[in-house]
């Protein structure tokens, strides 16, 4: 099925223009019969569209990043992280890859590999949604699921302590580590932040939702580099560890965490909004009714947050230019966010604080 035609940009280069990073050209060494289909996985990712959308204190522009090939902008960093093992030779067509998530990096994984022809092992917890669940099963010949909770009341150590025991039953396995690795920030550094920068010759302010670190490590260093005054606001949700929050269970999967990723040391953030749950929801409400953004629960969270910072603190002088990332689409949320029955069944009794825009009364489905 095609894409929609607001998810076709120009294409980019399918290896020059992933650079800096090591080459693909060649078939020596480790990774020689693994150069051919990872060049055509390249070939799968143009720039994703920015489009301005309405708004009535600021000039806001929406990053599509639900237009990547498998429709989230985790494709990035682990097509980045693959090609980083490949050419180092970390990643072998011996090898299986082993990895903890949530949702979208597992579904970006999965398809990477099944197209290196390299096995996937993913471990997942009872909050992945019913449609990620299902497409894993499709994808991998393999699907861990935990389903006790840890010491914080959620999964994420749960899974790590799942992944460290499945790294011990394979003789070629990689982890891929994306909380601390590297090549996830430089995904986001190279390609969604260098895009932000080449096309918004101002950025004054711009909204990254935080979960493993890397997207908001990357795009945060590029903006600060070509626009040192541009402030960077970090989201995260109600219940997550990341900044100095007491850990508490979540529903929605994508944002926060239970621990501190690694990553986020790298981030450069001057500010931080903390997004209860329910406002996230109506976040993604907002979105699809007023713009027609059909985004997940990350995104309404990043754009709530915008709303209410805006709202609490309005700016003065020239109408700044904020940016932020619709990360995935609502397809995935179609049995969540977006059904007024688990909407009730969920936040029964948790409305989020008034003084959140649209907060009250809680959200009904579309």
């Amino acid at each position: 099925m095609p894409r929609p035609a607001e998810c076709v940009p120009a294409v980019l280069d399918p290896v020059a223009d992933l650079a800096p990073g090591p080459s693909l050209t060649g078939a020596d060494g480790p990774a020689g019969p693994l150069r051919s289909r990872l060049a055509m996985l390249a070939a799968t990712f143009s720039e994703t569209p920015l489009v301005r959308i309405e708004d009535e204190n600021v000039d806001l522009y929406a990053k599509l990043e639900y237009c990547n090939p498998n429709g989230s902008s985790k494709d990035r960093s682990a097509f980045w992280i693959l090609k980083g093992a490949i050419e180092r030779g970390e990643i072998t067509t011996g090898t299986t890859v082993v990895e903890s998530s949530s949702g979208n990096f597992a579904i970006s994984m999965a398809a990477f590999c099944r197209s290196l022809g390299i096995g996937f092992v993913p471990v997942i917890d009872p909050n992945c949604n019913q449609l990620t669940e299902a497409y894993l099963g499709i994808m991998c010949d393999r699907v861990e699921k935990v389903t006790e909770r840890d010491a914080s009341g959620g999964y994420l150590t749960t899974r790590l302590d799942r992944v460290k025991e499945l790294r011990t039953e394979y003789q070629d396995v990689y982890w891929p580590n994306q909380y601390a690795n590297e090549d996830a920030l430089l995904a986001h550094y190279e390609m969604t932040g260098g895009e932000l920068c080449a096309a918004l010759p101002r950025i004054d302010y711009v909204f990254l939702g935080v979960s493993t670190g890397g997207t908001i490590a990357g795009v945060s260093r590029r903006i600060k580099e070509a626009h040192p005054g541009a402030v960077v606001v970090a989201v995260d949700a109600a219940g997550s560890a990341i900044f100095g929050q007491p850990p508490q269970a979540r529903l929605l999967p994508g944002l926060g965490s239970s621990l501190v990723p690694p990553l986020c040391d790298r981030a450069l953030v001057d500010d931080v909004v903390i997004v209860p749950e329910p406002a996230a929801v109506q976040g993604c409400l907002d979105l699809v009714r007023k713009h027609g953004l059909y985004a997940g629960g990350s995104t309404g969270s990043v754009y709530a947050a915008i709303g209410h910072y805006f709202g609490r603190r309005p700016a003065t002088g020239p109408r700044p230019t904020v940016a932020f990332l619709c990360a995935d689409r609502g397809t995935a949320y179609a049995e969540t966010v977006y059904d007024a029955g688990w909407v009730a069944r969920s936040f029964a009794g948790r409305p989020a604080p008034a003084d959140w825009p649209g907060a009250t009364p809680l959200p009904s489905a579309l």
